[in-house]
């Protein structure tokens, strides 16, 4: 089943189960609402009436579409304006058409098969000495470590030492930065 819906100014095709994104509508996520305004139904090639016929639908979010960038500029006047837009839209899954409900799509879970009864007489016990001989074999199989290659070790650097460094007397502090002193020596004036 299937119907043409018009909602905010669009023409949608909707069948039970699925989903649409439309203009801004009131509600919150989970609500259920009706679309009332059906210009087709139909079911396969076969159209139906569409008087009284609605189709509802369950609100999964409210959203804001993506941004859109309004520029405007007049050339040799100065003139520019920049504006960004984002359109507030709602999302909707279709859940009826009519009477008809949507068909959830669950994946089919897997059922585990019951094991076949083999008709076979189950195998002879072995002894306990060969049980004990082929565990004691398996345990030592898997306890002996399987041969690592040594690592090749690098030799480390030693570290040299550093020259003992002749203490400095105090600075004084600089006057890179500093504003000059008043009384200081002056430039001499530059001859022509």
């Amino acid at each position: 089943m299937f119907a043409v819906v018009r909602t905010g100014g669009k023409q949608y095709r909707v069948a039970p189960g699925d989903k649409i994104v439309v203009e801004k509508m009131d509600g919150n996520a989970g609500d259920t609402i009706t679309l009332g305004d059906i210009l087709l139904a139909g079911d396969g090639s076969d159209l139906r009436k569409t008087d009284g016929l609605t189709v509802s639908a369950e609100i999964i979010a409210q959203a804001k579409g993506e941004k859109v960038t309004v520029f405007k500029k007049r050339r040799r006047h100065n003139y520019r304006r920049k504006k960004g837009h984002r359109q507030q839209h709602t999302i909707l899954r279709i859940t009826a058409i009519g009477d008809h409900k949507a068909e959830k799509k669950a994946a089919p879970k897997a059922e585990k098969a019951p094991a076949p009864k083999s008709e076979k007489a189950p195998a002879p016990a072995k002894t306990e000495a060969a049980a004990t001989a082929a565990a004691g074999e398996s345990v030592e199989a898997k306890a002996a470590p399987k041969a690592e290659k040594p690592k090749a070790e690098k030799p480390k650097a030693e570290k040299k030492a550093a020259p003992a460094k002749a203490e400095k007397p105090a600075s004084k502090p600089s006057t890179k930065n500093a504003a000059p002193a008043k009384g200081g020596a002056k430039k001499a004036p530059k001859g022509k």
